[in-house]
């Protein structure tokens, strides 16, 4: 069975147009499918376009949020209420072509568990280009995971690799090295990329800077999400290391009779030293935490019989 997620924010304009090719390219596949609409908090008529979908079409399935979430809410409801063993979403701007899901689902049975749309030839304003390349180079830069186009909301995913991720904030934007740490084998193709011709974009040239946090989330989940102890320990031993060279440098003074106690220098290293002793131990407890989590945590195995 393949089901098809499409989160939906204000796309009123749009939406039929969608729908019309997208049922159009699920008629040439000869499985069972269902369409999943996610409505985020959508505050024109968006919703209510859904819902005659619904009504005429028993494989429409519809979710809509009271409020705006954000794509990453959206795209993990839509994962759960997945019955497919192939997940595809795509956005219902029309800009990506619902005609080249067979294009994916060739891939993902070469063995793939998450094949990614790369807008080779993107068709949107200069400033959204600029920083989509500014995000792919620095996320590539800092993971070392090199993907043409991470945030291209066309994708193909087997159900295990789907449900596996739990996206929250603006996570949706690391998939692609989400599921590369979980041990998915991930792969991208070219697709074709249309103008948008309806409705305005949700994105602007300001995100470049709401991903940052962003991407401090996803550097320590990455690289110390099992082993925090390594991340604050690290901190902390430097913090304390520097305090105690301050304080061993003032008690010789202090040995040789000049007075210490009036000195800035000193209530810096005494923070320094508390401050790094207070870091360590947060890593440390971080770590028993992790580590009592661990005995109640189902290990995922790829193969067992």
């Amino acid at each position: 069975m393949l089901s098809v997620v499409v989160p939906v924010f204000n796309e009123e304009e749009s939406l039929d147009h969608f729908y019309k090719e997208l049922i159009s390219s699920l008629k040439s596949f000869n499985q069972e499918n269902e369409i999943i609409f996610v409505d985020d908090g959508s505050t024109d008529k968006s919703l209510l376009i859904l819902q005659e979908f619904a009504k005429k079409n028993k494989n429409v399935k519809i979710f809509s949020f009271r409020k705006n979430h954000g794509k990453a809410e959206a795209l993990t409801l839509g994962f759960k209420k997945a019955s497919g063993d192939y997940i595809v979403t795509l956005d219902a701007d029309l800009q990506d072509k619902p005609s080249e899901i067979g294009n994916f689902l060739k891939k993902l049975n070469e063995g793939y568990d998450v094949v990614c749309g790369w807008r080779k030839n993107r068709r949107d304003d200069l400033k959204k280009i600029l920083a989509s390349k500014v995000f792919n180079t620095s996320a590539g830069i800092l993971w070392g995971v090199r993907f043409h186009d991470y945030n291209c909301g066309f994708k193909a995913y087997t159900s295990q690799a789907a449900k596996s991720l739990n996206l929250y904030g603006g996570l949706h934007r690391f998939i692609p090295l989400l599921v590369f740490q979980e041990g998915f084998k991930v792969t991208e193709i070219p697709v074709v990329h249309d103008k948008r011709k309806f409705g305005v974009s949700k994105y602007s040239f300001s995100k470049v800077w709401k991903d940052l946090p962003d991407m401090f989330t996803m550097l320590f989940l990455t690289k110390y999400r099992v082993r925090p102890l390594h991340f604050f320990g690290t901190i902390g031993m430097l913090l304390f290391l520097f305090g105690s060279i301050i304080l061993i440098y003032l008690s010789l003074l202090k040995a040789i009779g000049q007075a210490i106690g009036g000195r800035p220098l000193l209530f810096l290293g005494v923070l320094l030293v508390l401050s790094g002793l207070q870091t360590f131990l947060t890593g440390f407890l971080a770590d028993l935490i992790n580590s009592s989590a661990k005995k109640d945590r189902d290990i995922d195995l790829k193969y067992s019989s």
